[in-house]
């Protein structure tokens, strides 16, 4: 997954939650923010970012900021990609290549199943697997969590998986962890204690829960691992 005619830039600040003002040498720009998450950690006054320009001379914004060089105290720097539809780009990618089930799985995107729309659902040798993708941008030490802010969409999907479970199809819940260094993954349950318990509800009935991380370049990310999940 890779954008083109990346340009490097400090960001300023973000006046909501849609708009990030960046400077890029001499010039300040207003940039589109492809997260509407709070991601307070990354986007710090002085912070490195990384911005792709859109295709589309329309826009108001030319420019998507999509990774963030996040600074932390007692170790070195990681690239954080903070573009939300980059997890799915990355997963889609990866669930062809042969990342969950065999190659050869036949993979559609956007796949409706009861009362939820899931992100892909994956068959091979007759048998159908449902897949929600989370993308990950907060960690603390070694440490992925989710969510950032209460999700009540997350608490859809949940359900929703593990009603398909129950239905005898298979089901897994994959958070792409949007950066290299954290060993674990943990859902946040001082954020949101009823995604953690509606996370857990989930795996005792089946539902798969995977973490992987990525390789992130400022132009790319790509999933590398699988890591740690600790529920």
């Amino acid at each position: 997954m890779r954008y083109s005619d990346v340009t490097e830039g400090v960001f300023l600040e973000r006046p909501n939650r849609f708009i990030a003002i960046v400077r890029t040498g001499e010039e300040e720009h207003r940039v589109h923010v492809p997260n509407t998450g709070r991601c307070r950690e990354l986007l710090v006054p002085g912070s490195r970012v990384f911005l792709s320009r859109s295709g589309n001379p329309d826009r108001v914004t030319k420019y998507d900021l999509v990774t963030v060089m996040k600074e932390r105290d007692d170790t070195d720097p990681i690239l954080v990609n903070m573009d939300s539809q980059a997890p799915n780009r990355a997963a889609g990618e990866w669930l062809r290549g042969g990342g969950l089930l065999p190659k050869g799985a036949t993979v559609r995107g956007e796949v409706k199943h009861g009362d939820s729309r899931f992100d892909f659902c994956a068959e091979y040798g007759g048998k159908k697997t449902f897949i929600e993708v989370k993308g990950v941008t907060l960690e603390q030490g070694d440490v992925a969590m989710f969510p950032d802010a209460p999700t009540e969409r997350g608490l859809k999907h949940l359900r929703g998986l593990a009603a398909a479970v129950k239905e005898g199809f298979d089901a897994c819940v994959l958070f792409v962890v949007q950066m290299k260094g954290p060993r674990l993954f943990r859902p946040n349950d001082a954020t949101d204690p009823a995604f953690g318990e509606a996370l857990r509800e989930a795996r005792r009935a089946g539902v798969k829960v995977i973490a992987v991380d990525c390789a992130v370049t400022p132009d790319s990310m790509e999933i590398d691992w699988e890591i740690e999940v600790e529920l």
